[in-house]
């Protein structure tokens, strides 16, 4: 079995939430990471409370790590974002919000926004929920083909959202919107949680395929790996058999980990080693 070059294993600071922002950095140099995953919350990268001379200063602090934005991925479950709001007045805030993220990801040099389709009211109909995500996704793509940025779109666990929860539901958005700006990705957690298999979304999405966030769980959690009961050596087999060349992000959201996040980071890497080059 092929392995993964070990630069391609990176880190997310979600479950640094806890502690500043300079020492998850600092953290990601202890553990030779190379690339980084940006979760933009507070108090971290909140894109609502950052002027631009902020941002760069973030940049300035990542960039005397040598460390490499790979996705700026803005916090859009927790926060009242939501791109499919039957609310007129949140709908707009949320592409508003995206398209800040957007020039974020510009300052950060990150090639990569990660964007969810939001959700619908659950008694109402799914069509029109889909209908303004689709419109919001469009209106996101024209931004993103101007400022040169990729949205990666993740589908969600259906107790997040009722639009996009599987691999043919993304494949039914990426293919009903015309832009070479609007990717899709996947998330271990939802893929086991649905019952799908990894080998799947690259046979269908091909190269449209550009992101994975990469956890154990069991099969929810968000977890470290190690700390689940994913198919760790069948998920790494995958990536072998199809070339994968890009970021495996560590997204670990689990409260377990806020006290400690260190110890998830750890824990990971040593269950990962024997697959890493």
């Amino acid at each position: 079995m092929s392995k993964i070059k070990r630069s391609k294993i990176t880190g997310m600071n979600f479950h640094y939430l806890h502690y500043p922002l300079d020492y998850f950095l600092d953290a990601m140099v202890k553990y030779e990471f190379e690339k980084i995953e940006l979760w933009g919350a507070a108090p971290h990268l909140y894109v609502e409370d950052l002027s631009l001379a902020d941002i760069r200063t973030i940049k300035k602090g990542i960039d005397q790590r040598e460390l490499e934005v790979v996705c700026f991925t803005p916090e859009q479950c927790m926060y009242p974002i939501n791109l499919a709001a039957k609310e007129s007045a949140i709908r707009e805030r949320s592409v508003a919000y995206f398209k800040k993220s957007i020039d974020a990801a510009l300052e950060l040099e990150a090639p990569m926004v990660l964007v969810t389709a939001g959700w619908g009211y659950r008694n109402e109909s799914r069509q029109e929920a889909w209908s303004r995500t689709q419109d919001s996704l469009e209106q996101l793509t024209v931004y993103a083909e101007k400022q040169g940025i990729v949205l990666a779109l993740e589908p969600l666990q259906k107790i997040e959202s009722n639009l996009i929860t599987t691999l043919p539901e993304l494949k039914e958005i990426l293919s009903s919107i015309a832009s070479p700006n609007l990717k899709g990705m996947v998330d271990t957690i939802p893929l086991a949680v649905e019952g799908e298999e990894l080998a799947s979304y690259f046979e269908q999405l091909q190269d449209d395929l550009v992101h994975i966030h990469f956890i154990d769980g069991n099969p929810g959690g968000h977890l470290a790996w190690g700390d689940g009961s994913l198919p760790l050596e069948t998920y790494m087999k995958t990536l072998g058999n199809y070339n994968y060349d890009r970021a495996l992000t560590l997204e670990f959201t689990s409260s377990q980990y806020l006290i400690d996040p260190n110890e998830a980071v750890e824990k990971s890497l040593q269950s990962l080693a024997p697959f890493l080059e």
